[in-house]
């Protein structure tokens, strides 16, 4: 173990410098100007997994963004290992927020900064370094898969794992696209959130009026979609939408100062909900308005607004249904119209939540592993957030044992400015993989 643990190390500076050289690829799929980058981004992923001993590779699309596909067979009576990251990242936002250039990494106190050096190019970094602590002498058979399209829904991943069943078809599948609890504890994502969201809109006139000669008489759009919106939730913050499925969180200690602090509440602001944070953010449907269509302030003039619309999101508990929570969400938005408006709902994205039962002798190794690379117990841990394909994953493989872990921790801010990775949190990562690995080999043989 030891051995494993100082072949990891002794890689890291080569492994760091190759996800700096993922990280400058401005991989933005959701930005059409930027797609060839995406591609440049899964060719150099695959020159990386050439280097790393793969012979049969290819670089596959489904009507979507490039993939890549990497295997490396089995030794006889062993497992096949089915490492899972995406090579795609989140638009930068507003780059004059960032520290440094978003698409340049750049350390800072132990941390690498930049767009994608944690969420998920990091993952591509982790399953690098594991590879390649065991030269010509991998344990199990691995087949590395690497998506181009996560940070935009995975649209096409149904057609990919249709196309490309066999060659992705494994014993146990690694997601490598979490969170840990801290950056000195690990932790398994043992379930997920899903999602679903629509665009609602509110109509209550066939043309703009003037205020002052009808305000306080007809009722304006904007204001009957804000009392709407408003009533998503009670007067504490607890969802109020009806018929909807909670789930039970594990048994882990979230305080309130830590919530302060990761999330960045500003004082004086209090939370919403009820109950224990674990259970209101794994656990709970959860209901966010994301996005509002009416006239800017800039151009606004003494007119009662004709029509304004909403993109609201929700995340559904692990065991609940995405379409019909979506359904119910639907049902609440047309019943509560206020003054009679006229509301039309649109669906959006659907994606299931998942829970996996994180027990038996592939979960004990894993847990083994991760606690000699970190020198600590690892928790079993939800995610608010949601990644749907795992559902996808699950139905495309039932008989595979999948395991969600990462590289990523409360400090990383995936998706927001100032992304960054713990250094010290890749290393212990790949070491644990790599140790798992190892254990793999051993089960079967």
């Amino acid at each position: 173990m030891t051995d494993v643990a100082a072949r990891v190390r002794e890689l890291l500076p080569s492994v760091r410098a190759d996800l700096e050289d993922l990280v400058r690829i401005e991989s933005v799929w959701a930005d059409p100007a930027r797609r060839p980058e995406v591609h440049r981004s899964a060719e150099l992923t695959a020159t990386l997994l050439s280097q790393a001993g793969f012979d049969d590779i290819q670089i596959v699309a489904e009507g979507g963004a490039p993939a890549v596909i990497a295997r490396r067979p089995a030794p006889e009576g062993a497992p096949t290992v089915l490492l899972y990251a995406h090579h795609d990242v989140q638009p930068e936002g507003d780059a004059t927020q960032w520290h440094s250039p978003p698409f340049e990494p750049t350390e800072r106190n132990g941390r690498l900064y930049g767009r994608g050096t944690a969420d998920d190019k990091a993952g591509i970094a982790t399953h690098l370094a594991a590879i390649r602590a065991f030269g010509d002498e991998l344990p199990v058979g691995v087949t590395v898969f690497v998506e181009g399209e996560e940070e935009s829904g995975s649209p096409s991943l149904t057609a990919l794992l249709a196309a490309h069943h066999d060659l992705l078809a494994a014993d146990v599948i690694i997601i490598a696209d979490s969170d840990n609890w801290a950056v000195d504890i690990p932790a398994l994502t043992v379930s997920l959130r899903g999602l679903a969201d629509c665009v609602v809109e509110v109509s209550t006139l066939d043309h703009g009026l003037h205020s002052g000669l009808w305000g306080g008489v007809v009722p304006d759009a904007l204001s009957a979609l804000v009392r709407l919106l408003a009533s998503l939730h009670d007067d504490a913050g607890n969802v109020a939408v009806e018929g909807l499925y909670e789930a039970a969180a594990a048994e882990v200690e979230f305080s309130d100062e830590r919530v302060r602090a990761d999330s960045g509440l500003l004082d004086g602001v209090r939370q919403i909900g009820s109950g224990p944070v674990v259970q209101r953010m794994w656990a709970r449907p959860a209901i966010t308005v994301i996005g509002i269509d009416t006239t800017p302030i800039a151009k606004a003039s003494n007119t009662l607004v004709p029509s304004a619309r909403a993109k609201v999101s929700m995340r559904v508990a692990p065991g609940g249904d995405a379409r019909e929570h979506l359904a119910a969400l639907t049902r609440h938005l047309q019943a509560h119209a206020p003054w009679g408006a006229r509301v039309t709902v649109t669906p959006g994205d659907i994606g299931q939540p998942y829970a996996i039962d994180a027990t038996g002798p592939v979960y004990e190794a894993a847990r083994q592993a991760f606690r000699t690379a970190w020198g600590r117990e690892p928790i079993d841990m939800g995610m608010g957030g949601s990644i749907p394909f795992i559902a996808e994953f699950a139905a495309a493989f039932p008989d595979a044992e999948i395991l969600v872990t990462g590289v990523e921790d409360p400090g990383t801010q995936a998706h927001s400015i100032n992304e960054s990775l713990d250094l010290g949190v890749l290393e212990r990562a790949a070491t644990s993989e790599a140790l798992f690995l190892k254990a793999l080999g051993a089960l079967d043989g």
